[in-house]
């Protein structure tokens, strides 16, 4: 009942009202996005999904949709007038609703993926799984402002993913997801920060939960969307046990099919399969298994069974390694030593080596006498072979009383003198007990042998230092050290006695005179503690009757600082190649001390002529480099070392080490210049001489062996690969190519092989080869009609040529060497130009043809080159036979060749100026004056040109006068076209 009422109410509500509608909960797995599945404590709709139609949240968004805004909108007007009342009435009713109203606008939706994934993955798409119109959709263009997905704060688990706010799909982030780091260390609680969080509680104990709060907009589809990401275990932990070694201890008595639990299991951050499945042993010896037992949490604890017979006496200890392999794909393992020592147990009782030991003792022998010593063995350890001694019952008393037995040592001495009446034989019978164990028997037959008189006595003083029958020696003490005095005597009185010293060493033992049976034990030579470090020797003392009596001294040599180090090589050379790493290792040095103790421990220290950057270990004399050494810049090093030992004083040696550094090819082959220029004339002959090419590599034999090669024109030139001298395979003309511009490729010999180029530039210079070639006029026979009323001072015609040459053999002089006409002098040739002109005015027996031979020559060193051409000029007021023009022509014409050379010179160039400046001064007096004038006018023409003659006369005179130094720019020069009149 009050669910329809509150139905109603909402039908109403959302008639009046523009309302959002209410949320759905929502469970959607990655693996299939868009499909809706429950999870445990989500609310679904009526009908089980947040889409049916029985969904008031389906409803909603229905009536949130721009498709039903206007009939929402128009239904709110209607009933707004007639509802008013009802409507206040239902928000008194829902009011205390209100919060249940929020929380139900809430959705949940799960997704799953695989840890450590890169960034930019899709986890999945909110859009679409919450069912809302998706970014490229029709509807979602249309809606303003447009739809939006936004976390509601960006706190741990934020940082692992991306969201895109318009499409509202969900990425991986840069930040790697590490399913250990976030949810091992939460142990089952749910990590918060802000909005988002990681947990680790969830409906499987192996989930790890990452949860975000997603907030759609605008209004129309506000909600707060819960999601739950679960990350996925992969198997990226190997097993690791928490300990390297293990050790394991078992009684040598275990039974087959004993289990022992190994105390430290490995562990693996990874879980279910990924984590520790199975342990094995590399090595069982046949005797071991392992066997792996789960509890109830799901901890899976290896444990040892014994598999065979063990026997500590046979082997005590047992070394292998087990090894932890996960379930992943593929497995991953992961080692520890394990160690099982077996235990003793007390299943070895004492044996004694003989059943039976035969012993003989003189009748006089002193108190405390040895006589023997018993000895028993039990293979066990510790208290299980402890063994002691005692009589049997069947030992009688008085041989009891007679010898005495060490119950802890075996040992049998006198405790009673032999008296007359003493048995001569005694059967002694010895246990040998040890616990829990039948006592080992042994019988020791003691025979007595009666003496009628004593024997002699060795009373031993020492001089030198005596502990327990043992003296104590320096060594390199002086010769005829005292040790000790020995009193020799007779206790009867009746006998002479006599004494040696038996054994070997530096000793000797004389009468101490004035005293009789006084001796004298003393060294014969300094002691060495590196050659013998005990002595033993005995003082023997015998009477007439043969009767003898040893007493033994031992002599310990104590050491002292005698010794210095010795290296085992003086000279200690090695090499190591250049551009090694830091901390490189050179070698360990090695010296030894013959002293003993602190005196023969040796410390290891450099010399002062050793560069800072080698290292010696004081301790291990391991010898480092700590830079990387250059063979360029050094080769060899060569210093001491010291070897000094700890005594006091200390003693040291030295040795001298020698360090080669050995060549690698670090070095490309160095040009002497960049660029190299050479000036080659021109028409230089083949496979000539044109340079050396000097290029030089640090490196050291094959490395700093150098080919040199041409890279281009290779077809012209060629390099001597050792010399490196460049030639020409052919002569060299500069004006078919002025210049070359070579690349010399230098490679050494290294592997692999190192090069550099340098520019090779080659100027041919330019030799005298070429003459003059004329251009104009292009024939001999060709000819030029002048008209008598040409002006003096005119241009006629030029003579126009070129040189193939460069510089001043290029320059160009022009001179007529050869004359044939009525008055030939008329006409006049520019040295520099070439340019033709009429020096005097011609007059009518001046007409007919004029032949000038002209001379084209270049002022080339050593010997300037020419040639000739014929310029013709045929004075006429007009040409009416051609014919008899052109037979004349084909006349050889007589004329006398003048061996003048033409001049360039600039001041006859200014006088001609001066002259043909006259001519228009003339004429515009000769047009003002009139009359009286006319006389003055005429004698200036006639002074005029006397003039003229006179420069002409001087001008080919200086023709020849060009200085050999003067640069003079051929193509600078402009030639102007001349106005003539062309036959």
């Amino acid at each position: 009942m009050a669910g329809d009422t509150l139905a109603s109410a909402g039908s109403l509500l959302r008639a009046a009202l523009p309302l959002r509608g209410s949320s759905a909960q929502l469970a959607v797995s990655a693996g299939s996005r868009g499909t809706l599945r429950g999870w445990p404590g989500t609310r679904l709709g009526r009908a089980g999904a947040s889409t049916s139609a029985g969904n008031p949240a389906g409803s909603a968004e229905r009536a949130a949709s721009p498709l039903h805004r206007g009939t929402r909108e128009h239904a709110a007007k209607a009933a707004f007038g007639t509802g008013l009342g009802h409507l206040l009435l239902f928000l008194l009713f829902v009011g205390p609703f209100n919060c249940f109203a929020s929380y139900s606008r809430a959705t949940e939706l799960f997704y799953s993926l695989n840890e450590g994934l890169p960034a930019g993955v899709l986890i999945g798409s909110l859009a679409r799984d919450l069912r809302l119109p998706t970014a490229d959709s029709q509807q979602a263009a249309s809606l303003q402002p447009p739809l939006s997905f936004t976390l509601a704060s960006h706190g741990l688990g934020g940082q692992y993913v991306q969201l895109d706010n318009r499409s509202g799909e969900l990425h991986t982030s840069a930040v790697e997801i590490d399913r250990e780091a976030l949810c091992m260390e939460s142990s089952g609680a749910t990590i918060f920060g802000g909005s988002a969080a990681v947990s680790s509680s969830s409906p499987s104990p192996e989930s790890c939960l990452l949860l975000l709060d997603v907030l759609v907009l605008p209004q129309e589809y506000f909600r707060l969307v819960k999601v739950k990401i679960a990350i996925r275990d992969v198997n990226d932990n190997a097993p690791r046990f928490p300990v390297p070694h293990i050790r394991l201890s078992v009684p040598e008595n275990a039974p087959v099919n004993t289990r022992l639990a190994i105390e430290h299991p490995a562990l693996d951050p990874d879980m279910g399969t990924n984590g520790v499945q199975t342990y094995r042993l590399r090595d069982n010896y046949g005797v071991f298994t392992l066997d792996v037992e789960e509890n109830e949490n799901g901890e899976r604890t290896p444990y040892l069974i014994v598999m065979g017979a063990l026997d500590r006496e046979m082997q005590d200890e047992y070394v292998t390694v087990i090894i932890a392999e996960d379930g992943g794909t593929p497995p991953l393992v992961g080692s520890a030593t394990l160690t099982i020592g077996i235990s003793d147990i007390n299943d070895n009782c004492p044996q004694f080596n003989d059943s039976q030991l035969n012993i003989t003792l003189y009748g006089n022998s002193s108190l405390g006498t040895h006589v023997a010593t018993v000895h028993a063995v039990d293979m066990d350890l510790g208290s299980n072979a402890q063994i002691t001694y005692s009589y049997s019952q069947k030992v009688p008393q008085p041989s009891r009383d007679l010898f005495h037995l060490n119950e802890s040592t075996g040992a049998i001495t006198l405790s009673t003198k032999v008296g007359g009446d003493t048995p001569r034989l005694h059967r002694l019978i010895i246990l040998g007990n040890g616990p829990g164990c039948i006592p080992a028997v042994i019988t020791v037959l003691v025979t007595i042998i009666k003496v009628m008189m004593r024997p002699p006595e060795v009373v031993p003083r020492f001089i030198a230092n005596e502990v327990e029958g043992v003296v104590y020696l320096k060594e390199l003490e002086p010769i005829n050290t005292p040790i000790a005095f020995f009193t020799i005597k007779d206790p009867d009185e009746k006998y002479k006695v006599s004494c040696y010293l038996d054994g070997d060493g530096p000793f000797r033992l004389s009468p101490y005179k004035p005293y009789n049976n006084e001796y004298l034990l003393e060294t014969t030579k300094p002691l060495d503690f590196e050659t013998q470090q005990l002595y033993e020797i005995s003082v023997v003392a015998w009477n007439s009757e043969g009767f003898h009596v040893k007493k033994v001294v031992k002599v310990q040599v104590l050491d002292d600082n005698d010794n210095s180090p010795v290296f085992s090589e003086q000279l200690i050379e090695l090499s190591i190649e250049e551009n090694n790493v830091p901390n490189a290792f050179l070698t360990k040095l090695h010296a030894t001390d013959a002293d003993s103790g602190e005196r023969g421990q040796v410390s290891y220290f450099l010399g002062p002529d050793a560069p800072s950057y080698f290292a010696l270990d004081k301790t291990t004399g391991v010898l480092t480099v700590s830079t990387q050494l250059d063979r360029e810049e050094k080769e060899k090093y060569r210093y001491t070392v010291k070897a000094v030992d700890s005594g006091f004083p200390p003693r040291e040696s030295i040795a001298t080490v020698t360090i080669t550094v050995l060549d690698k090819n670090d070095n490309s082959p160095r040009f002497i210049n960049k660029d190299f220029s050479f000036f080659v004339p021109e028409n230089f002959p083949g496979f000539g001489e044109i340079g050396v090419i000097s290029v030089t590599d640090a490196d050291a034999g094959q490395n700093g062996w150098v080919a040199l090669s041409v890279l281009n024109g290779s077809d012209i030139f060629v390099i001597d690969t050792g010399k490196g001298v460049l030639r020409a395979k052919v002569s060299l003309d500069r004006e078919q190519q002025s210049s070359y511009v070579l690349w010399i490729e230098a490679v050494d010999g290294g592997d692999p092989a190192l090069s550099s180029t340098a520019k090779i530039t080659i100027l041919l210079l330019d030799i005298n080869d070429n003459p003059p070639l004329v251009l104009f006029p292009q024939s001999n026979m060709s000819y030029l009609l002048v008209l008598p009323s040409t002006l003096p001072g005119s241009p006629i015609t030029e003579v126009y040529a070129v040189d193939k040459d460069t510089g001043m053999n290029a320059v160009i002089a022009y001179s007529i060497i050869g004359r044939r006409g009525p008055r030939p002098e008329s006409f006049r040739i520019d040295p520099k130009t070439g340019n033709i002109t009429l020096e005097e005015s011609l007059m009518q027996n001046d007409y007919g043809l004029y032949r000038l031979l002209v001379k084209v020559s270049d002022h080339g060193y050593p010997e300037p080159l020419h040639s000739t051409v014929m310029v013709n000029l045929f004075v006429n007021d007009t040409v009416s036979n051609e014919s008899y023009i052109e037979s004349l022509l084909r006349k050889e014409p007589d004329i006398s060749v003048e061996e003048k050379q033409p001049q360039i010179s600039i001041e006859p160039t200014h006088k001609k100026m001066e002259s043909a400046s006259c001519m228009p001064t003339l004429v515009a007096l000769s047009i003002i004056s009139l009359g009286s004038i006319a006389l003055v006018t005429g004698m200036g023409i006639y002074i005029c040109l006397r003039k003229g003659k006179k420069h002409h006369r001087a001008d080919e005179n200086l023709e020849v006068q060009i200085p050999l130094n003067g640069r003079i720019n051929l193509h600078m020069l402009e030639k102007k076209p001349v106005e003539i009149s062309n036959i």
